[in-house]
């Protein structure tokens, strides 16, 4: 009995643990855990720099009113930043989705990917107090362009081997490829025109999803192409 149950033993441990095909490794789930609460905190630092107005108990309604006006820059701001860096925690998402296998070479990458993330809380306050100038707004769409160009190596890195799933569709990864271009190239035309028309910048970011539908259209054909070749 005692040697039927070494052998059981023995069976088991020669036996491999099952490994579930969708799951990637421990060491990636926890890069992006750490990802994802970077993200939060960047996210929900950008309203804590906009600091609400303190005015006297006598203060009247319209005190009130022109106060929260001051504010509408900062507001502004605020939203535009929210959204940016939501496109950028959903591509970090999809391009890890992707992912399988883990790898030391995403580590620093997706670090100072997420540095520049956190840097923009203050880009943001820093613009936002002084909405229309040229150094403020030079400084945003500089940080905005700087991530924009972090996240599409990062996404590449992720999506490439040794870390992209073996059984990854072309085409998707294609397309999450091509969506890292429409902050990117928003980010570049806004910051072209804050050097000569800084009240206007932001207008530049209304085109991302030209960009984003260009350069998805360009990945997909690209990747169709590749397909047909092989």
């Amino acid at each position: 009995m005692a040697k039927r149950t070494s052998a059981v033993h023995k069976s088991t441990a020669d036996t491999p643990l099952p490994d579930d095909e969708h799951t990637p490794s421990h060491p990636l789930e926890r890069l992006i855990f750490f990802s994802d609460a970077v993200f939060a905190i960047a996210i929900t630092l950008l309203i804590i720099e906009v600091q609400p107005p303190r005015l006297g108990f006598r203060a009247s309604d319209h005190d009130h009113l022109v106060a929260l006006a001051n504010l509408i820059p900062s507001f502004v701001a605020f939203f535009i930043s929210f959204f940016v860096i939501g496109a950028f925690w959903a591509g970090h998402h999809r391009a890890f989705s992707l992912a399988r296998h883990w790898s030391p070479k995403i580590v620093m990458p997706n670090i100072v990917m997420l540095a520049a993330v956190v840097f923009m809380p203050f880009a943001t306050a820093y613009m936002g107090m002084n909405m229309g100038a040229r150094v403020p707004t030079v400084l945003y769409d500089t940080v905005l362009l700087t991530t924009g160009m972090l996240n599409i190596r990062l996404v590449r890195l992720a999506t490439s081997p040794p870390v992209v799933d073996e059984d990854a569709d072309p085409i998707v990864i294609a397309r999450t490829r091509g969506r890292g271009w429409g902050v990117t190239l928003g980010a570049a035309l806004a910051l072209a025109l804050a050097f000569y028309v800084p009240r206007f910048s932001q207008f530049g970011l209304l085109t991302i999803p030209i960009w984003l539908r260009l350069a998805m259209r360009r990945a997909e054909m690209r990747a169709a192409a590749g397909q047909r070749r092989s």
